[in-house]
């Protein structure tokens, strides 16, 4: 159920690292959560150098022009430890699976409601029961 959107600098990732970015993002659900491989919902974008600001050094990072900023909606269920165990699978899979330095992975986590998700039909799936992983 959670939903990826990862926002990377305009041209620094040939479209292999992206198919790696992407396969990094969707095991960090399986490995870091136990949610099956199928639930993979991930968005890539590429943003221009008059779009997408990140600073270098901000909290005593050394970042590069590879930085990229990752906004994670997930369900509102999920407790700090499993957000904290996600943040920290996904930084170790970029960097496994992409080549992406850990410094370089900005990541903002956005709770929802199990029941403001829709997998198609514009059903709300998950409103009336309780999700199972």
């Amino acid at each position: 159920m959670p939903v990826f959107h990862a926002h990377l600098p305009k041209g620094r990732f040939s479209r292999e690292r992206k198919i790696a970015i992407g396969n990094a993002l969707n095991q960090s659900l399986v490995q870091g959560l136990g949610i099956p491989a199928g639930d993979r919902f991930i968005v890539l974008s590429e943003h221009g150098d008059d779009e997408l600001f990140i600073d270098p050094t901000f909290m005593d990072m050394t970042r590069t022009a590879e930085a990229m900023i990752i906004t994670i909606i997930l369900g509102a269920h999920r407790p700090p430890e499993d957000r904290h165990t996600l943040m920290k699978t996904v930084t170790k899979l970029l960097l496994e699976m992409a080549d992406v330095s850990p410094d370089d992975v900005f990541i903002a986590m956005i709770p929802a409601p199990n029941e403001n998700f829709s997998f198609g039909r514009g059903v709300a799936q998950l409103s009336s029961i309780a999700p199972k992983w």
